[in-house]
């Protein structure tokens, strides 16, 4: 459910096309739809489908309404029919989706169900652009900023989501602590940014110089990149949680889509601010 749908239903009671009753029943029911095996894409009441089955998914369709951003398809441990048919009852409602963490069979099917889908086999997204209920254009850019090579997947992940939600977003890959000078490069890059995601796996370092260079906010990410005692990105976790750059913000490893959203969520509330 998206701004624009409930605005229709608004004004088709008030052009009496719809009784006030019918559009409260709807409003009730919109925020749910449920998905099933075998069903038609009919929501039936908001907690059944129409081919009886239970339901292995409840879209929540009034997300956007709430803190702005749709509900997104986490793909990882869904079937490849699954996420599927979700997207496309997310595509029927809102105009367009968003499935991250999706596999090669899994973006292979949505590049055939759905033409016209923009799939990053790096970022493992495919997203489905709105035409009808498009993201507002942010004022600002988010810049992506990647340790290695081997943290792109992460980045690419933050990049996508960031570019889907309406900000302008900037790259400056392959940066990080070995060759510091690579960084000092990007100082124009830098200094234009409105918030900056830092990808960094290993010990993670990378967030905290980047910190003391900038004065905008700084969105760390922990990446699961690096030798055995890296831990699986505990040593980074644990190294940008400890930084010595004030008012560091850190997500949870690999979490670049969680970063994207803490960005988004800046570039809005200086919107409101201005």
């Amino acid at each position: 459910m998206s701004h624009d749908r409930v605005l229709r239903l608004l004004e088709d009671v008030a052009r009496g096309a719809l009784d006030p009753q019918h559009a409260l029943d709807r409003l009730a029911w919109l925020p749910t739809a449920p998905v099933a095996n075998n069903d038609n894409g009919n929501d039936g009441d908001g907690g059944s489908t129409d081919s009886g089955e239970i339901p292995y998914a409840r879209l929540d369709l009034h997300r956007a309404l709430r803190n702005g951003f749709p509900e997104v398809v986490f793909s990882a441990g869904k079937t490849v029919q699954q996420t599927v048919e979700i997207c496309g009852r997310l595509k029927q409602h809102a105009g367009g989706f968003l499935a991250t963490r999706a596999d090669t069979a899994t973006l292979d099917a949505l590049e055939a169900a759905y033409p016209g889908v923009e799939v990053n086999r790096l970022a493992r997204t495919a997203h489905m652009p709105s035409h009808t209920h498009a993201e507002d254009a942010l004022t600002g850019t988010v810049l992506l900023l990647s340790a290695g090579t081997s943290d792109l997947p992460v980045a690419e992940e933050a990049a996508v989501t960031a570019a889907a939600m309406g900000a302008t977003v900037e790259r400056a890959y392959d940066v990080g602590v070995a060759g510091i000078h690579r960084l000092l490069e990007q100082g124009p890059v830098l200094q234009r940014a409105s918030v900056i995601i830092v990808v960094a796996g290993m010990e993670g370092a990378l967030p905290s110089v980047v910190g003391g260079l900038v004065a905008v906010p700084v969105i760390a990410v922990p990446t699961s990149v690096g030798y055995g005692a890296a831990f699986g990105g505990i040593a980074a976790l644990l190294g940008m949680l400890n930084s010595c750059a004030s008012g560091l913000t850190v997500v949870n490893i690999d979490n670049g889509f969680g970063a994207a959203c803490a960005a988004i969520r800046i570039l809005r509330a200086a919107r409101r601010t201005d």
